[in-house]
């Protein structure tokens, strides 16, 4: 069961795959972006576009491993 502010949040199974496979696509597409930036001429002026892109990355990574972890537990 997932707790938000001690309230418990059920989301059905259907829902998190749906979520993951939202944020499969979105980090795919931020690593296409990042992929694009190192690639430029001159990457240091996308310095600040590349941080926000990498921080991006590892927060919906995170996400979607708590994802994965709670669809695991649910086919329990």
């Amino acid at each position: 069961m997932i707790f938000q502010k001690g309230h418990p949040m059920d989301y059905t199974r259907e829902e998190l795959a749906e979520a993951k496979r939202q944020i499969d696509s979105t980090l795919h597409k931020l690593r296409q972006t990042v992929k694009t930036f190192e690639a430029k001429e001159d990457p240091a002026r996308y310095k600040s576009q590349l941080t926000l892109a990498k921080r991006r990355i590892e927060a919906f990574t995170i996400a979607n491993e708590l994802i994965q972890r709670e669809l695991d537990t649910l086919g329990r």
